[in-house]
């Protein structure tokens, strides 16, 4: 990502240069869709991942649907939401210290195994039938304490298989790679739960992760881009947050990211409450909702995994988009037409995520990149925790077209905010063109004043 003047981040204080021919030496690499898939480490990682991701979809379906089963509230389950991102909220810093201080890849090798124990024991507690709330709130917290370390570590490990060049590419496949997984999960979570019940869902994702853990043990560790772990030392934590409060091109993804992820991304309790109260499904309608946001978001990634850039102006625009087509299908007045629009929500919602996401690595130094992603990923799952038990008490309250219109309502107001902050800043204007369509570009210079001596 650009850090320089204009649109494509927070401007410098120098003027912009006046334009001058690109060198080769100057162009962006022209990356294919899949290009990083040429590298053998980054194979090993996504063929674990589509595999742990798919059994992660799974008891995400079959969690939401067993505390939905046994309350009947749609508050119980932005409560189990908010109890898996709380510890994001409250340690996510902490865990990106230690992801910048120890080795990545022995590191994931334990979250993996850990996060598999969860899944096996809460499907243990199911398949016995013993399962009460309590023990799905409280896999839920565990699952978001290892999350902690897990995501940053995960994160940042990226640019150590595929190095800076594949950067961009790696993260847009790391997305498309979770979403073509919930394309699978879902519907898989719907049979099983029909079928035998949703502990064999809990059960087959604890098992998921040895696919991983296997790929990270058969990497070729010398072909590692290494980033050398930082030594322990105090005011770490505190010097990642001055790192990102002096850099705009930082701070304003990671503002515009917690807000769509405290308001605007709480479809397991929006989706679960359109198809119990308003069209009176059961869990196959809820894994085809699910299905659908998940094809929508396959499509944005492996569209981001084309772009050699990631622009801010981007990102507010995609933002602007996610937020008013929610508010429209909170409306939609038949069952077809909400499913439908629930492809293009996916889609704008994913290139939300993959803009942001890579814009903050590539413009992020290595040895800080642990605890920057930490900080995106806590405001951006880290704010579930504030967002999904209001938004659960609105839906109650008011009925599920409410609840979903006013989580995006408030999205929207935000994305619009930071354009405009962003627009001032950069020194931007709204462009209207047949071409572009919505933009903000940068505002022509004034032309010079040429002073004339008085005679």
């Amino acid at each position: 990502m650009s850090t320089g003047n204009g649109a494509d981040s927070a401007p410098g204080h120098t003027p912009a240069p006046t334009a001058v021919p690109a060198t080769p030496a100057a162009r962006q690499p022209k990356n294919s869709m899949f290009s990083s898939l040429k590298i053998r480490n980054y194979r090993l990682f996504a063929t674990g991942q589509v595999v742990s991701n798919t059994g992660t979809w799974m008891q995400r379906i079959a969690q939401d649907w067993l505390v939905l089963s046994l309350t009947g509230s749609a508050s119980a389950v932005g409560i189990t939401i908010a109890l898996q991102f709380l510890p994001m909220l409250m340690f996510g810093l902490y865990g990106g210290v230690l992801a910048d201080r120890l080795p990545k890849r022995p590191l994931l090798i334990g979250t993996q195994g850990a996060m598999g124990l969860t899944g096996i024991a809460l499907a243990a507690l199911t398949l016995a039938g013993h399962v009460q709330v309590w023990h799905v709130y409280l896999a839920a917290f565990l699952l978001g304490l290892v999350t902690v370390v897990d995501n940053p570590a995960r994160q940042s490990f990226v640019s150590e298989m595929v190095g800076p060049e594949q950067l961009g590419n790696a993260v847009s496949l790391n997305s498309a790679n979770f979403q073509s997984a919930r394309l699978v999960g879902p519907a898989l979570a719907g049979v099983l739960i029909t079928a035998v019940g949703s502990g064999w869902a809990f059960l087959l994702n604890g098992l998921s992760f040895a696919a991983p853990i296997a790929g990270l043990l058969l990497m070729r560790t010398h072909e590692l881009h290494r980033t050398e772990p930082q030594p322990r030392a105090k005011g770490q934590l505190r010097e990642g947050l001055r790192y990102v409060a002096g850099r705009p091109d930082l701070i304003w993804p990671i503002v515009l990211v917690g807000f769509i992820g405290t308001f605007a991304f709480n479809f397991p309790i929006w989706l679960s409450a359109f198809t119990s109260d308003v069209f009176h499904g059961d869990a196959g309608t809820y894994g085809l909702f699910n299905t659908l946001i998940a094809a929508g978001s396959l499509v944005g990634a492996l569209l981001a995994a084309r772009r050699a850039q990631s622009r801010l102006r981007m990102l507010v625009a995609a933002a602007v988009l996610f937020c008013a087509l929610e508010i429209v299908t909170a409306f939609a007045p038949g069952f077809w037409l909400f499913a439908l629009l629930l492809v293009p929500i996916g889609m704008f919602g994913l290139t939300v995520n993959v803009t942001a996401n890579s814009s903050v690595q590539m413009a992020t130094d290595p040895e800080m990149r642990g605890r920057v992603m930490a900080l995106f990923m806590m405001v951006f799952t880290g704010g579930t925790p504030v967002g999904a038990p209001v938004v659960g008490w609105v839906t109650d309250t008011y009925g599920a077209r409410i609840g979903m219109a006013s989580g995006g309502a408030v999205a929207l107001l935000a994305a619009l905010a930071i354009g405009v902050v962003l627009s001032r800043v950069g020194n931007l204007r709204l462009s209207v063109d047949r071409r572009h369509g919505l933009a903000l570009v940068p505002r022509q210079p004034a032309p010079a004043r040429v002073l004339v001596p008085a005679a």
